[in-house]
């Protein structure tokens, strides 16, 4: 196994767009703790998160995640829960999954 002298961490990539202000980044950060043992094995300065909401708080909002990492496609999850608290562990749920797909694909196990 590789490994990353400078691992990313939600909190060294996130970033946050439209419709989310700095003082979410903090709660969304804890929010999206899980997500740093999937980011571990790229590295801290070529990756990136960025999440975004439109139409914030009213019918048919819509929560934003892209992530760009070395190696792969950039990977957006989308989500349109009413809730935003929802919302917010939707695309973070979603985005674990595709990271974990995509490390399965370029890592196959060993038997």
């Amino acid at each position: 196994m590789s490994s990353v002298s400078n691992p990313a961490t939600v909190e060294q990539c996130l970033r946050v767009g439209a419709g989310f202000t700095q003082g979410d980044r903090n709660w969304i950060t804890e929010q999206f703790g899980p997500l740093d043992a999937r980011l571990a094995s790229f590295n801290a300065d070529a990756t990136e998160l960025e999440i975004s909401v439109k139409d914030r708080q009213s019918p048919g909002q819509k929560v934003t995640l892209e992530c760009w990492t070395p190696g792969l496609d950039k990977i957006v999850t989308v989500s349109t829960e009413d809730d935003l608290h929802a919302a917010v562990m939707d695309v973070r749920d979603d985005l674990r999954r595709r990271l974990t797909d995509a490390k399965t694909r370029r890592d196959p196990r060993k038997s």
